[in-house]
């Protein structure tokens, strides 16, 4: 397999020392600095932590089977928005050593893995399941804003196959999405509970398929709560 290219990507740093990171995929046909101007615009601000780096990375172009297979940046193909058909592993697969290669980076840099969280919006909350829950699971937590897995999803079967301790889910939708339909998210969230998943799913009604400024705030107290300040250590 032909070496990937490192993702591009856009970063928040932290105000003080850097001891967690935070990953977060945009939707379909976005870029990370997309994302992260969309959510600075909900918050009249950058989402941003004393002590946690944001991540925001781009998804390669690639062509896309919703869109007439017209280049889009999207973390992998879909044949159809649906969640009732299969998924496009292949795409997925390999998208997911793009960004196991982002996790080790952030290793690298001294962050241990249970100090890293990955989440994102609509594909990019599959996208972060597929990841932590494959292959991954030693994360400190995912998020999925607006997300959904298929029915037959590669997670499913990975995890009625696991024993080991899982990450905890967050998730959000609207009741009024009308691209990734509700009952999809939640039906999403059931499955992972019943296969020992953590999981919590907070509906917004009337919001469609976006994001607003209580979910993100709902999101930040969630992520603090999930990567705490550290108190610095005084003899190693």
């Amino acid at each position: 397999m032909a070496a990937h290219a490192a993702l591009q990507r856009s970063v928040v740093s932290p105000a003080g020392r850097h001891t967690a990171s935070l990953i977060f995929l945009h939707g379909s046909g976005d870029t990370g600095q997309g994302a992260r101007a969309w959510i600075k615009q909900i918050l009249n601000q950058d989402m941003a932590f004393q002590h946690i780096k944001v991540i925001y990375p781009t998804a390669p172009a690639r062509p896309y089977t919703p869109m007439k297979g017209a280049f889009s940046n999207v973390w992998f193909d879909r044949y159809k928005i649906c969640n009732d058909c299969p998924e496009h592993i292949e795409s997925i697969d390999s998208m997911c050593q793009g960004l196991t290669d982002l996790i080790n980076d952030e290793v690298k840099n001294g962050i241990a893995k249970s100090r890293i969280l990955i989440g994102g919006f609509s594909m990019g909350g599959g996208m972060a399941m597929h990841l932590a829950f494959r292959f991954h699971q030693d994360l400190a937590g995912v998020f999925a804003l607006s997300s959904f897995l298929n029915k037959d999803s590669a997670v499913y079967q990975a995890l009625k196959r696991n024993e080991s301790a899982l990450p905890e889910l967050f998730q959000c939708h609207g009741t009024a999405d009308d691209l990734v339909l509700y009952p999809w998210g939640e039906e999403t969230n059931k499955m992972l509970k019943s296969l020992g998943v953590s999981a919590s799913l907070h509906t917004f009604p009337n919001l469609n398929h976006e994001l607003n400024r209580t979910e993100i705030e709902k999101l930040k107290s969630w992520i603090v709560k999930k990567l705490p300040v550290e108190a610095p250590k005084a003899y190693e």
